[in-house]
């Protein structure tokens, strides 16, 4: 059975990335090492988001979990209002 994943945080995390480099970002929203896995989600049915960064420099990456732009934040937090971290990161319905 899989898990939803949860709102890690209501902001986005800002991280420096290095063109080639592999990341794991956490999709769970578990991680203690957020935006990035650190291996919390074992036993939910979730799995990180593996991706390759296509530039160096800053990056502003998804806490809330619900980004349509995962692993980057596109603004969806502010539309959880109702929801704080650790409850559910379903996207808020149209």
């Amino acid at each position: 059975m899989t898990e939803t994943p949860i709102i890690a945080a209501k902001t986005p995390a800002r991280a420096e990335l290095t063109e080639g480099e592999t990341y794991f970002w956490c999709r769970c929203g578990r991680s203690r090492s957020q935006p990035f896995c650190d291996g919390s989600h074992e036993g939910t049915g979730l799995a990180p988001l593996r991706f390759t960064a296509q530039k160096t420099g800053p990056a502003v990456l998804c806490r809330c979990k619900a980004s349509d732009n995962s692993p980057y934040c596109d603004g969806t937090h502010g539309k959880l209002s109702d929801r704080a971290p650790g409850d559910s990161a379903e996207p808020p319905q149209a």
